[in-house]
């Protein structure tokens, strides 16, 4: 059967001051009226029922994810004690998975992307349970042709077909790291690079199988994991076998070196709402080229961000252009738009000097 894994980990820097380590990016609401990974469960809802939706997340953030998420139950919350990257991460939930249903398909997804609308995004993944129930062994990406020359993403460049169906599935050439610009301009012009968004669907025991072909270490630490769900010893466990995995991604640890891997061209809209400036694509600018989600007040304003999450409170501006403007209950931040990844040298800074109480 098909099964949700949500992987909600993150730190979300990029959206501080709001973004704060108990409540990161997928946890807030920043393009609709539910939380990130709310909006991510519900997406799924109506075909994929709760009792197959997993989440997994970290010590710090698990409270704030179950009281967001009442429908999931806590034993399908599972819990990282410290950040070991996608590979681990996958490998947590595959074992749990599969002592529930051994013949679970894992619908691999971040906790904080948007994606519309819900049923083409359903009928993209059936297309590919699909074309995954043909050859059990393969590993499905879902590649996002791209709008513009992004410096931000890796991108998955596109083999020959898989069939002669014109179905967008295509064999997986090669993955390419971030690049330059100029060379994100070269892809996107070529015609056969897509962003790699970070969703994947593949049997449980299948990616399973492949960590124990390319990192054996890991997947004897998981099988050693297995072996206590549901146990008294589980958590002790978890607390000394699981920091000792490598820190690896999925992508460098079995996709990049597996050879049934293929790439399903994304039929729907996929934002993964990197920064601050995302909120001018979801929510769209008024005359003025302006991003308002507050009470705002303005003078010769011009191209800005504006956002307060607290209710009647009012931003005034006089002489802006191109700037973000973010105001919380404890902290402001007022940034230039091209200066915006600053904000991860701010958050290490004010780490520095022992600001602890606004991270």
């Amino acid at each position: 059967m098909l099964h949700t894994v949500i992987m909600a980990g993150g730190s979300g820097t990029r959206f501080w001051p709001q973004s704060r380590r108990r409540l990161p990016k997928q946890l807030l609401r920043l393009a609709g009226e539910q939380t990130m990974i709310q909006e991510t469960v519900h997406r799924t809802r109506s075909w994929i029922p709760y009792e197959r939706t997993w989440i997994v997340t970290n010590t710090t953030q698990a409270a704030e994810t179950s009281r967001q998420l009442p429908e999931i139950s806590e034993s399908q919350i599972l819990t990282e004690p410290c950040a070991r990257n996608t590979a681990p991460c996958i490998g947590l939930a595959a074992i749990h998975l599969l002592e529930r249903d051994p013949d679970a398909v894992m619908l691999v997804c971040p906790a904080d992307h948007v994606i519309r609308p819900p049923e083409v995004f359903q009928a993209a993944v059936e297309q590919a349970v699909a074309m995954l129930e043909s050859r059990p062994k393969s590993f499905v990406l879902f590649g996002v042709p791209p709008t513009y020359p992004s410096t931000g993403f890796g991108y998955i460049e596109r083999g020959q077909p898989w069939s002669d169906k014109n179905d967008g599935v295509y064999r997986v050439r090669s993955f390419r790291e971030k690049p330059n610009r100029e060379t994100a301009v070269e892809y996107v012009d070529g015609g056969s690079f897509y962003w790699n968004c970070g969703i994947f669907l593949w049997r449980a025991d299948q990616i399973l199988a492949a960590l124990k072909e390319f990192e054996p270490r890991m997947y004897a630490r998981l099988i050693k994991l297995q072996a206590t769900i549901g146990t008294a010893d589980w958590d002790s466990l978890l607390s000394t076998e699981f920091p000792a995995m490598k820190s690896i991604s999925i992508d460098y640890a079995v996709l990049e070196q597996a050879t049934d891997v293929s790439v399903l061209e994304a039929p729907f809209e996929w934002d993964d709402v990197g920064s601050w400036q995302a909120l001018s694509r979801l929510l769209g600018s008024d005359e003025n080229e302006n991003t308002i989600d507050s009470r705002h007040c303005q003078v010769d304003t011009r191209g800005c961000i504006v956002r307060s999450t607290e209710e009647g409170h009012l931003i005034a501006t006089i002489g802006l252009e191109d700037c973000i403007v973010v105001h919380t209950a404890d902290a402001t931040l007022v940034a230039r738009k091209d200066n915006e990844n600053a904000i991860r040298e701010l958050v290490a800074k004010l780490e520095e000097e022992g600001l602890e109480q606004y991270l």
